[in-house]
């Protein structure tokens, strides 16, 4: 049976069917090339050898679907899962066992989705959640987590954060009202949607549009917002926004990457394939060849080789590129050889 799936709150959702799960998550280990977690539809799985085999670690968790996943900077066999519905997982052993870490998560549970983690670099017991009850903080690697909403009056859902990588005290917070912004680690927020999100919009359905945020580690007054309906960019630490991007041809983006190694190069992926910018998003280039399909979900660029990516699709597989986007090769199926 062909499985369709329909687009809701973080473009985690891309309509398109097709033999192949939609890859919803992609995760790379931190040191090394040949272990990627994905996550799709139904089932998380773990590869040791580049993606040649698959194997499914689902065992242990609910049947609730994987949204988004993490991997410890640190102790990179220790992994996160944020679940649609039963908040989040954490294994210790590279997936082979799970164990569920809610406490305190009880409002992020039921019809709840975990969006997405963010270590503190300076402490990776340290993390914060994206949800769609707001955004809660663990000082303990999940053991116990606190909800951190204070002066996010008009808003509830979370969809994504940002954190400076050169001052972690300063977070972003992609809401359902827009942009708030806290100077100490989440202890109070403040709104930041000047030129962003107009007055009128913030309590209605069409602000609930941000589904990522990326500060700039070479210029950390430099964010970048994408949205469901357009691309933004402020270069005053969000003082102030402006649109980017408006020739694209499709202006729902679902998710934003950075590149690591070249300044001012950000790739975008959408429903129209994968875009690159070199120049801080004053001009784009798609870089689709290779692709069997342009339905693009994810993207992720290699922690150990910057001019590898991958970028998972709605319904065609897993692809690889080995020259920072220009090409794309179809992997071998998710769950086992082709």
């Amino acid at each position: 049976m062909k499985r369709c799936l329909c687009l809701f709150l973080l473009a985690f959702a891309l309509a398109g069917c097709s033999r192949n799960d939609p890859i919803v998550v992609l995760q790379l280990h931190p040191k090394n090339p040949d272990i990627i977690y994905v996550a799709t539809n139904d089932y998380i799985y773990k590869t040791r050898d580049g993606g040649q085999t698959w194997t499914n670690l689902s065992h242990g968790m609910s049947h609730s679907r994987v949204i988004s996943m993490a991997i410890d900077p640190i102790y990179p066999a220790t992994i996160y899962a944020g679940t649609k519905g039963d908040a989040v997982y954490k294994s210790h052993d590279g997936g082979q066992r799970w164990t569920s870490m809610r406490t305190g998560l009880d409002d992020a549970t039921i019809s709840s989705v975990v969006n997405q983690f963010v270590f503190d670099p300076a402490d990776n017991n340290h993390l914060f959640l994206a949800t769609t009850m707001g955004v809660f903080e663990t000082k303990d690697g999940g053991e116990h987590w606190t909800k951190r909403m204070e002066g996010m009056k008009e808003v509830l859902m979370v969809v994504t954060l940002g954190m400076d990588p050169t001052r972690p005290a300063i977070l972003y917070a992609g809401t359902s009202g827009g942009v708030y912004k806290s100077i100490d680690q989440a202890g109070h927020w403040e709104k930041a949607n000047n030129g962003l999100v107009p007055p009128e919009m913030v309590k209605t359905s069409r602000a609930l549009n941000v589904s990522a945020i990326l500060v700039d580690p070479h210029q950390p007054d430099t964010v970048y917002a994408a949205t469901l309906s357009g691309l933004y960019k402020t270069t005053d630490a969000a003082a102030a926004w402006t649109r980017i991007g408006e020739t694209l041809p499709d202006q729902m983006i679902i998710s934003m990457i950075l590149d690591r190694a070249r300044r001012d190069v950000l790739y975008i992926v959408g429903r129209d394939g994968v875009h690159r910018s070199e120049d801080g998003g004053a001009s784009w280039k798609a870089i689709n060849a290779g692709f069997a399909t342009t339905n693009v979900r994810t993207i992720a660029q290699s922690p150990t080789d910057a001019k590898v990516f991958y970028a998972g699709t709605n319904g065609s597989g897993l692809y690889r590129s080995m020259d920072a986007g220009d090409t794309w090769h179809p992997m071998p199926r998710i769950g086992g050889k082709e």
